[in-house]
């Protein structure tokens, strides 16, 4: 799913590319995605709107829309269905969830099956949201002026609660206030979007690599320098991402292109290679049910933490298919043949491979003839809703 990184570079993408134009007409072929209207609903209560700009908050996207317009498409009487009170400002929320993706083309541009909701720009563009799995998510609400996010009540539980870690306001001290009431292990409290919000397994392991910190570890267990290096590692790794555009590891593409922070990653997605730090080999198991990569050598746990986390440990060997099974897996071993792989360790290599040729090739396929003209005269940009 896109973290932070990759969904702060579609927003950048859209604003340049839609700030300023005027939606006209909106359709969708699978309601499921749509929740806040119907689609007949969605379409009315969207058209005559004009972009005023894209933003985003936690793992979801905000394109802000100005009042509906009392003429034309918008003129057509309001549906009984729930919907922003027009003539109000209004926000669009999207989530991308596992394979979503946004597209911004010509409106002659040929339309595959995996499109599921079109928003028709007045200048003859189109605004393409196209799910292969369609877990994708929008809604579209009454807008608060003061945060840009849906007016209390209206969205509830729809986006992210917790503190956004590249805000000015989220401070060493700040992180430290937040981690004081939290309990649990890092890894499972670093991806609570209620806790931290747009960060998810790419960049938990990533931070977590850098600041030196096991995965379960609890985080009660802290001192002042583990959070404050943890603070640090945050920041850097995701600005890291944002500035190489995210990380293009699976369906992952953005309006104007792949990222490449897929190229850079120290741990997630390298287990059995070795540490760029130490030379030992990475780790994989699995937490809630969430693959987890780190080197166990760097990232120590505090010995009194040892014996619990050893059951869980050697619960997930073999990736957790079979927790009976005696013997490590290789990645557990120390020592000598610590970097040598078995022929299931090859083939999952192998397979790897395969997987990520496969999702650049879904991704090339779904830019095919993906490239918009330029914006409109006049479309200015815009960094906020208005």
């Amino acid at each position: 799913m896109p973290e932070l990184p990759e969904v702060e570079t579609i927003a950048r993408d859209l604003r340049a590319l839609v700030t300023g134009a005027r939606i006209v007409g909106a359709s969708c072929n699978w309601p499921p995605t749509l929740r806040s209207h119907d689609p007949e609903a969605f379409a009315a209560a969207a058209s005559g709107r004009e972009i005023e700009g894209v933003g985003r908050r936690g793992k979801q996207l905000l394109v802000w829309l100005g009042p509906a317009s009392t003429l034309g498409p918008a003129a057509a009487p309001q549906p009984a269905a729930p919907q922003p009170a027009a003539p109000e400002a209004a926000v669009l929320t999207v989530h991308l969830k596992m394979t979503g993706q946004l597209f911004v083309v010509a409106a002659a541009t040929p339309q595959d099956r995996h499109v599921h909701v079109v928003l028709a720009l007045a200048d003859r563009r189109e605004i393409r949201f196209r799910d292969m799995r369609k877990f994708g998510r929008m809604g579209l609400y009454r807008r608060d002026p003061e945060t840009g996010e849906p007016v209390q009540g209206e969205a509830i539980g729809v986006l992210a609660t917790g503190a956004e870690p590249l805000s000015d306001d989220f401070t060493a001290r700040r992180f430290a206030e937040l981690v004081a009431r939290r309990r649990g292990r890092l890894k499972t409290l670093l991806m609570n979007q209620d806790f931290l919000a747009g960060v998810g397994n790419i960049y938990a392991d990533e931070s977590l690599w850098r600041a030196r910190l096991h995965p379960l570890r609890d985080a009660h267990t802290l001192g002042p320098d583990d959070v404050r290096r943890l603070h640090e590692a945050l920041r850097d790794v995701l600005a890291e991402a944002v500035e190489r555009r995210g990380s293009s590891v699976d369906d992952y593409t953005a309006p104007e292109g792949d990222g490449s922070m897929q190229e850079h990653l120290a741990v997630y997605q390298r287990a059995g290679q070795p540490c760029e730090r130490c030379g030992r080999p990475i780790r994989r198991i699995v937490v809630g049910g969430r693959s987890t990569h780190f080197c166990s050598w760097c990232q120590r746990l505090p010995a009194e933490q040892r014996e619990a986390a050893g059951r869980l440990l050697r619960s997930t060997r073999n990736g957790g298919k079979h927790p009976g099974r005696r013997g490590p897996r290789w990645t557990e071993l120390s020592g000598q043949g610590a970097l040598g792989r078995t022929i299931d360790e090859e083939e999952r290599a192998r397979r790897m491979t395969a997987t990520r040729r496969a999702a650049a090739a879904r991704r090339a396929a779904a830019r095919g003839g993906a490239t918009a003209p330029a914006p409109a005269a006049g479309a200015a940009a815009s960094g906020g809703p208005g």
